[in-house]
């Protein structure tokens, strides 16, 4: 845990009590503050107070004693409305801030040397803070990775200048961290997004780029329009950047092409890795995020060999396009993560011979989005809610049966993928939608089906010895 000692002696006001709130609380009562913590669930204020919590209703306290008003990522600061919390802080003139905040303050104050790494962005970076994290343990390295993608920034070890933190900030976090200035600050890319929250894909936006925009070296993806215009916003400024794409050559920076990673450096190209034939790194959209870790890790001082070796012993990351059980040429992919047609799209583009399970609560748009992908699978295997939208928008395109359960789905795509003649045929869970109709979470569908699959693949491996 890293203890925030720089508001000792002082009172807080935390509201919010899910696991980063109260790894907050802990962290500000580490440091010496004394906190008071909050939240609009009942059972999570008992759970709070069962923990040696000061539980105090915020509504009814004087809001000007408090140096601060801490609130978990999901509170809403402007839109649709903001939170009671919120709109009380900013009647006592007191600032609301989230963990980023308190961990870049407390970095400052007493360890600005430890090497920074931000990433954000629509998609992908989740794969490329373990990607990061991965090369730069892979090389040596002590890294801590925290954030977005899971554990709270505030529960890393403490602050080593020879102690690399790798964080994932979502444009929550960032919407609450006013003075995040990280060593090197990562932009993906963007697409519309959490437009309830930031009213407008412009607002959005320029939260986003308060990352890069900050930061001592910015990696800024090149690929969509609004990107680019932060690119080209920060290459105007003069400040260091980095250029990556998984589309087209960059003039300074890294890009993918034809499944190589390149890097280009005094108008020099240098092939750094080939990912043609890697199981976890495939497609177009992991050539983008191999190119930022290329980046980000050739600036914090790492031989591109080295990298090249660490990039290839990449394990992949749960329910984002991980290979999960094989049967000789059947491979089984978890893609449950891919909530959205947008991310079932890279899954679809990275196979050729795909026998496809979708399906769950479906997103606006469903998968009319997905039609130039529909020649790459064989046949659908459709699940949940979505189960007969999704029949109907893949008709006259795709031989699509529907299912009762995910297990069933997954037999009935391992035994049709097995007489597949081609070389590779590959069950892939890609849903394009939520889980909640059938599981709490995309995790524990994820879960669900590396289960499904390691007996499928058994039973194949099974009929295929007899």
């Amino acid at each position: 845990m890293i203890p925030i000692r720089h508001l000792a002696g002082k009172e807080v006001a935390l509201f919010g009590l899910g696991g980063s709130g109260l790894v907050t609380a802990r962290a500000l009562e580490a440091g010496g503050a004394r906190v008071d913590v909050w939240d609009d669930n009942e059972a999570s204020v008992a759970a709070a107070e069962e923990q040696g919590l000061a539980a105090i209703d915020l509504r009814d306290v004087d809001m000007t004693r408090y140096a601060a008003l801490v609130v978990a990522p999901g509170v809403p600061l402007t839109h649709p409305t903001p939170h009671w919390s919120v709109v009380r802080a900013q009647e006592a003139g007191i600032p609301v801030i989230g963990d980023v905040e308190l961990f870049v303050n407390e970095r400052e104050a007493v360890c600005p040397e430890a090497p920074f790494v931000a990433i954000t962005g629509t998609n992908g970076k989740s794969t490329t803070t373990a990607l990061i994290s991965h090369v730069l343990k892979e090389c040596g390295m002590d890294v801590q990775m925290g954030g977005n993608i899971g554990r709270p920034v505030l529960d890393l070890e403490g602050f080593s200048e020879d102690r690399v933190y790798v964080v994932e900030v979502s444009s929550y976090q960032i919407d609450l961290a006013p003075s995040l200035a990280p060593d090197i600050g990562v932009m993906m890319n963007l697409s519309p997004d959490h437009l309830d929250r930031h009213g407008s894909m412009e607002n959005y936006a320029s939260i986003k780029e308060r990352l890069v925009k900050a930061a001592r070296l910015a990696v800024v993806g090149v690929d969509d329009e609004f990107s680019a215009a932060i690119a080209q916003r920060r290459a105007e400024s003069g400040e260091p950047i980095e250029l990556i794409s998984c589309h087209e050559p960059v003039e300074f920076g890294v890009y993918a092409a034809d499944g190589k990673v390149i890097e280009v450096f005094d108008e020099e190209q240098v092939v750094v890795a080939d990912l043609s034939s890697s199981n976890t790194l495939r497609g177009s959209h992991n050539g983008q995020n191999a190119s930022a870790a290329v980046a980000v890790c050739a600036a914090l001082g790492l031989e591109l060999d080295e990298i090249a070796g660490a990039l290839a012993k990449f394990p992949g990351l749960a329910h984002r396009l991980k290979l999960v059980a094989e049967a000789g040429k059947v491979l089984f992919v978890n893609d449950s993560k891919a909530t959205n047609a947008e991310a079932a799209a890279h899954a679809l583009a990275a196979f050729d011979r795909i026998y496809w399970i979708a399906g769950g609560r479906p997103k606006a748009g469903g998968i009319s989005s997905l039609k130039a992908y529909f020649p790459k699978i064989v046949k659908a295997y459709l699940i949940g809610e979505a189960a007969e939208e999704f029949e109907q928008e893949l008709s006259g395109s795709v031989e699509a049966h529907k299912f009762g359960s995910l297990d069933m789905a997954v037999e009935a795509a391992a035994r049709d993928a097995a007489r597949d003649k081609s070389k590779e045929a590959v069950v892939l869970l890609s849903p394009a939608c939520a889980s909640f109709d059938q599981f709490k979470s995309f995790e524990v569908r994820g879960d669900a089906f590396e289960s499904a699959a390691v007996a499928a693949a058994q039973m194949l491996n099974g009929e295929g010895a007899r």
